[in-house]
Parts: structure tokens; C-alpha cells; sequence
């Protein structure tokens, strides 16, 4: 037994440089803005109502895909926020964080030697995915600063082994947030290739300079192909709490609701009741509110990245910033990375991450979902580079 891996699907996986980042941090007693936590406050209504739900006796098992309550209120939101009409009974499944969504959603509808389209820079964990489940990644380049989509490029990369595109926005780690034009001509093209289009849209509301998200489903003829993933951990600050959700044709639903009772039973039960009650008692300024105060948050990091002399890449959505390290010493992200941790105790996250090639060495990515104390913080630790 000494002799073996523990398997071969295990040998392409590598621990996340998010979470080992993290670690690094904690080693070093620093300021952790490399894992996307979210230590803002929990709304009182989110965490009330999980409260009472375990008062209640709510402390077993929901359906597979979750409670009603939970799937009603996504329905109501789908429609008023996102224009997609979602049968709550049929076409919703509640899962384990968007991560477990986009698992499940991976294992029902790819077989092994799919290949698959990301845009880099991509999130490390849709990578991983889609590894585990054996499909093949095949990344598309968009092209800095604004990380703008080459629609040609995304067409040339479509083989007859492609059976869907990856579409993140607001994205992890660029900020960036897709135009209509740019989702128009995915769209375009996984209708001339009958691929399927999997989103993550769960910093759908952190939105800035008056930008607008658009869900993919919502374009004409393309709900029937859209596996919507979206969830509340960033939006309500809660990202122990693992409750996401995907939105598909009543089909692809119903095997990503197979794989989500094999994979994880259930989403946590009263978790789930807490999330309901966020959906249905937040108010519209909410999430205006929250807008304004991540692009506070924002401007306020970026500019002390500027005087430091690490030019971020302005986000236009979500809460994490690219910034150019190449002024920092060493030759790769991990090596400029750790020299940040160790000089001022700031821990961001090295670029390899995010990038299939070299220039990923030259960049960091940062989370901004801090409290304003340790933003501040943050800031003042970053000055002493300058």
C-alpha cells in the first residue's frame, strides 16, 4: 500500500492557494485578504429566522432539494431579479453552497473527456471541478486591463468534444461583469454548437458604477441550456452556512437534484429557513445599500494598491481585486505573495491561481469583504511599500 497515490483523479488536484494562503496567514498572524470570508455583518432577520427554525424543531432533513419555503422564495426572486421563470417544484435544487451546485451540476451533465470553456482569468475551484468529474477545461483569454471576452477566440476553441461553456459574473478574481453584447455572442454559440452554459452569478448584487447584471437565462432561447448556479453566502455574509442553488430545465434539474441527495443529502435545514426569510423580508435598499458600501470598500483598497505601487485592475463587480506585483521581489506569485505576508502581514492570494500561463506569476488577488477596520487596516500595512 506504501507504494500508491491515493488515485490517479487525485493526482491533477492540488490544494487550493486560496486556502493555502489562508493557512499562511494564520501561521503568520496576519491579515487575511486572500479567502473571499465575508466577515461583514449577518442581516438580524437571516439569522433570527435560522434561530427559530432550530426552535421549531427544524433540525432534520429537508428534501433533497430543499425546503419549499427556500424554493418558492427563489422562484419570486428569479422572476423579479433576474427575469427566469423557475418552477419551484421542478426546476430549482437547493445544494450545498454554489460550490455544491456546480458540482452536481458537473457530475449529472458531463461525461469524462468533455471539454469544457473557461475565461481567464478563471475561478480556481471551477478548474478543480471539473478535474474531479474528469472533463477537460479548455481556456479562452480575455484581454486585459478590461478583461474583455474575444468572441472569435471562444468560437475557435469549440471542438466536437465541447459540451459547455462556464460563464462567472460578476467574476472571481477579475470583477468582471459580462455586457449584453458579450453574453449575446456566448449565447450565439452555444446555440450553433448545442452547448450547455453553466453561470455562477453569486455576486450577482455586488454591482458597481450603475452596471447591471444579466443572468444568461434570461436571453432569448437560452434558459432550456442554462444551468443558472447563484447562492447567499457573499450577499447575506454567511458563507459557513453553504446554501446555493442552481436553476435548470426540468430534466437537467432533475439529474442535478439526483447527484445533490447522493452528494449531500440536503442543505442544512434551518440554514435554509434563514436564507427564505433574507429572500422575502429584505428590502430593495438592501442590496442597494450593500452596492454602494462594496464600492466604497473598493475604491478605498484600490487606490491604496495604486500608491503602493501594485496597480489593481479596477473591479466592476464582486469583491475581489487583481493587482499587478511585478515590483515585488521574486519570480513567481507564490514567491511575491509570501514576501507581502512576511514584510507587512497582508496575505493575498499568488496569480498562478487564475492563469493557465506564465503571466499569472505577476498578479495577486485580494478579497475587500473585510470590516471597515480591518480595510483600514489593510491599507495602512499595504502604504508601508510605498
Amino acid at each position: 500500500m506504501g507504494g500508491r497515490c491515493v488515485n490517479e483523479r487525485m493526482a491533477l488536484l492540488g490544494h487550493s492557494e486560496i486556502r493555502a494562503m489562508t493557512q499562511a496567514c494564520v501561521m503568520a498572524k496576519g491579515l487575511n485578504m486572500a479567502q473571499g470570508v465575508c466577515d461583514t455583518a449577518v442581516p438580524p432577520v437571516v439569522l433570527e429566522a435560522a434561530a427559530q427554525a432550530m426552535g421549531r424543531g427544524m433540525n432534520v432533513y429537508s428534501r433533497f432539494d430543499g425546503l419549499a419555503e427556500l424554493r418558492q422564495a427563489l422562484a419570486a426572486k428569479l422572476l423579479r431579479d433576474n427575469g427566469i421563470r423557475a418552477n419551484p417544484e421542478s426546476e430549482i435544487t437547493v445544494s450545498a453552497g454554489a460550490t455544491g451546485s456546480f458540482h452536481a451540476a458537473c457530475l449529472a451533465l458531463l461525461t469524462p473527456g468533455d471539454e469544457v470553456i473557461l475565461f481567464e482569468p478563471y475561478y480556481q475551484y471551477h478548474i478543480s471541478a471539473l478535474l474531479a468529474v474528469e472533463a477537460k477545461p479548455v481556456v479562452v483569454k480575455m484581454r486585459h486591463p478590461d478583461w474583455t471576452l474575444p468572441l472569435d477566440a471562444v468560437e475557435q476553441a469549440v471542438t466536437a468534444r465541447t459540451r459547455a461553456v462556464v460563464v462567472n459574473s460578476p467574476g472571481n478574481p477579475s470583477g468582471k461583469v459580462f455586457s449584453r453584447e458579450e453574453l449575446d455572442g456566448v449565447a450565439r454559440i452555444a446555440k450553433r454548437h448545442d452547448l450547455f452554459v453553466f453561470t455562477d452569478e453569486i455576486y450577482e448584487y455586488f454591482l458597481y458604477d450603475g452596471r447591471r447584471h444579466i443572468s444568461m437565462a434570461s436571453l432569448p432561447d437560452m434558459a432550456e441550456r442554462t444551468i443558472t448556479i447563484g447562492g447567499y453566502s457573499k450577499t447575506f455574509s454567511i458563507t459557513g452556512w453553504r446554501i446555493g442553488y442552481s436553476v435548470a430545465a426540468a430534466p437537467w434539474a432533475q439529474a442535478i437534484g439526483a447527484m445533490n441527495d447522493l452528494l449531500y443529502v440536503c442543505a442544512p435545514t434551518p440554514l435554509q429557513a434563514g436564507v427564505a426569510a433574507g429572500i422575502q423580508q429584505l428590502p430593495d435598499s438592501f442590496y442597494r445599500q450593500q452596492a454602494k458600501d462594496y464600492q466604497a470598500k473598493r475604491d478605498r483598497f484600490c487606490a491604496a494598491l495604486a500608491r503602493a505601487g501594485l496597480p489593481p485592475s479596477v473591479p466592476q463587480g464582486a469583491y475581489y481585486v487583481l493587482a499587478d506585483a511585478i515590483r515585488l521581489p521574486g519570480n513567481t506569485g507564490k514567491e511575491r505573495a509570501m514576501y507581502l505576508l512576511q514584510t507587512v502581514g497582508v496575505a493575498g492570494v499568488p496569480g498562478e491561481a487564475f492563469f493557465a500561463g506564465p503571466e499569472g506569476a505577476r498578479y495577486l488577488r485580494f478579497s475587500y469583504a473585510k470590516t471597515d477596520a480591518d480595510l483600514d487596516e489593510a491599507c495602512r500595512r499595504i502604504a508601508k511599500l510605498s
